[in-house]
């Protein structure tokens, strides 16, 4: 078979020198979870077509994962059930492994021995850690390839960026080379086994089902590529004016595809660019798209302690801090937040709908990420008790967005120092009458209250 190199090389780097196996490619996916518009599988394709082997695509499911429920489980196990057939078609093995990577993975690679180790990139902390202790039973080259941002983290910026301002021009310099469409996958000539798995047998395991499913959105790939061509024809010509308001459904929906790897956002920005909605929505949208979501790769990538109060900035710790010994007004405890039982109406159903439908408004987060400091007796706990109730129940939770979003909201990342006033000090401050003034809150606590009532996302 004929094959010729359309991956630019800059989306990848090597990890680790190493000597080939007589083993076939193997790529290890984990953020990436699907089969079109990846640029980790279709570099895994381009070095096993040159070698002449066969590539086999292997997932590590860690049901002991942080914050991993029956919510977050179920979708990620169905569509990966999904991802074994579509990759069967293309004659692409498939491999689901039962523990964290640097667990299940080693024995594998030596009863394999792969010719090289193609993995994706993500900038968590406990994603980092699994890689670089798995290098380290890794004999093999090791290449990482970012198939999740359009720029890749290490190339848009080599140090963390203080706010989008001073990322977007970075990314914006290098859009037009990167921002492509993608080569179709081919059906690949030298076949591999696949080792069947069941959604059913994995969610069986599951520890954690206080959490429930959510019946709103389909997990897949498929069912993503769906919900963006709904959104390119009936979303996207009114997102400018339509997308900070709750009561509209004027947001993408596409959030819990983009964490979970179901769909690719450049995918979603190419279809964009070409969509032919006027120019103020489709640049509204790509701001959110493009600059906003990967400038929180950056942050989480350059930033080790992205989930802590150490990664606020100088004047928003020192502003903080000073603000420590102020008198809350009203406290609520973790217990009170889960419980959507705390003296704000609107609050309570933030809560309420991020509990029942793993996801909230974009605009509404942000409220419901400050009104957590406003009641917490420190910026510490604000952070902990904000990220605990995140990540246990949004579809996109425990992702980079969360984080950033949190820490803005908390700890003026990514912004600039405000007006001083108890307990927010410097921070950027919000209440129920600036959402008076964007919607209609008592229509948003109505669509709450109904049993058919469906999300809007976070894009």
């Amino acid at each position: 078979m004929n094959w010729k190199r359309t991956v630019d090389q800059e989306r990848s780097r090597l990890l680790q020198r190493g000597h080939l196996g007589d083993g076939p490619v193997i790529y290890w996916m984990s953020r990436d979870q699907r089969v079109h518009d990846n640029w980790a599988l279709l570099y895994a394709q381009e070095r096993a077509l040159a070698l002449h082997r066969g590539l086999i695509v292997v997932f590590c499911i860690d049901l002991d994962y942080p914050a991993a429920n029956l919510r977050h489980v179920a979708f990620l196990l169905h569509g990966l059930e999904e991802l074994q057939h579509t990759l069967q078609k293309a004659a692409i093995g498939f491999y689901l492994l039962h523990g964290a990577p640097d667990i299940a993975l080693p024995p594998f690679l030596k009863k394999i021995n792969p010719a090289l180790l193609i993995t994706d990139f993500d900038p968590l902390r406990i994603k980092k850690q699994w890689k670089k202790d798995t290098l380290q039973y890794c004999s093999m080259p090791v290449f990482e390839v970012d198939a999740h941002n359009i720029v890749p983290c290490w190339l848009a910026s080599d140090k963390r960026e203080y706010a989008a301002y001073t990322i977007r021009k970075k990314i914006q310099r290098l859009l037009p080379r990167f921002l492509t469409d993608f080569p179709p996958l081919e059906k690949h000539p030298y076949s591999s086994a696949t080792q069947p798995f069941s959604a059913r047998t994995y969610l069986k395991q599951i520890k954690d089902k206080s959490v429930a499913e959510v019946h709103w959105i389909h997990p897949g790939e498929r069912a993503g590529k769906n919900l963006l061509a709904e959104f390119l024809a009936h979303g996207l010509h009114s997102y400018s004016t339509e997308r900070n308001n709750p009561c509209l459904d004027g947001q993408s929906n596409l959030s819990p595809y983009f964490h979970f790897g179901q769909l690719a956002p450049q995918r979603v920005a190419w279809e964009v660019e070409k969509s032919p909605a006027d120019l103020e929505n489709k640049e509204a949208y790509l701001e959110e798209l493009i600059i906003r979501r990967e400038l929180s790769d950056n942050f989480c990538y350059y930033s080790h302690d992205y989930d802590r109060c150490t990664t606020f900035p100088d004047w928003a710790g020192k502003s903080l801090d000073i603000h420590r010994g102020d008198v809350r007004s009203y406290v609520a405890n973790l217990q009170t937040l889960e419980s959507a039982t705390t003296e704000d109406e609107l609050w309570n159903a933030c809560q309420q709908d991020l509990a029942e439908q793993g996801k909230l408004h974009g605009y509404l987060r942000m409220y419901w990420a400050k009104k957590i400091l406003e009641w917490s007796t420190s910026p510490e706990e604000a952070m902990y008790n904000a990220i605990y109730l995140n990540d246990k129940y949004s579809l996109d939770g425990r992702d980079p967005n969360g984080y950033a979003g949190v820490a803005w909201s908390i700890g003026g990342v990514h912004d600039r120092a405000w007006a001083e006033r108890p307990v927010f000090g410097k921070i950027r401050y919000m209440n129920s009458n600036g959402c008076k003034r964007k919607f209609d809150i008592a229509c948003y606590l109505k669509r709450v209250k109904k049993p058919d009532y469906h999300r809007n996302s976070a894009l």
